[in-house]
C-alpha cells in the first residue's frame, strides 16, 4: 500500500538530491540506471511521482564515504 504523503514530484526529488532544477531529475534517470523510477508517470508533459523512501534510500546508498577524523589508523 502506498502512503500518499510519501509521493513526491520532480521538484521534491531535486530538493532531496540538492539539484538546482527539477529538470535535472530526468538527467539523473538517464545517468543512473539504479535510481528509483517514478511510481506514477502519466506521459510527456504530465506529472511523475516518486516514493520518497525509495529516493532517500538510493541517495544514502550513493553518498560517498566521509573521511574519518581523529586517530583511527
Amino acid at each position: 500500500m502506498v502512503k500518499t504523503e510519501d509521493l513526491i514530484d520532480a521538484q521534491a526529488v531535486a530538493g532531496l538530491l540538492r539539484l538546482r532544477h527539477a529538470n535535472s531529475v530526468s538527467t539523473y534517470l538517464r545517468r543512473y540506471p539504479d535510481m528509483p523510477r517514478p511510481v506514477l508517470d502519466l506521459g510527456a508533459g504530465r506529472p511523475r511521482l516518486w516514493l520518497r523512501p525509495q529516493v532517500v534510500r538510493w541517495m544514502r546508498a550513493r553518498k560517498p564515504e566521509q573521511p574519518r577524523v581523529g586517530g583511527d589508523s
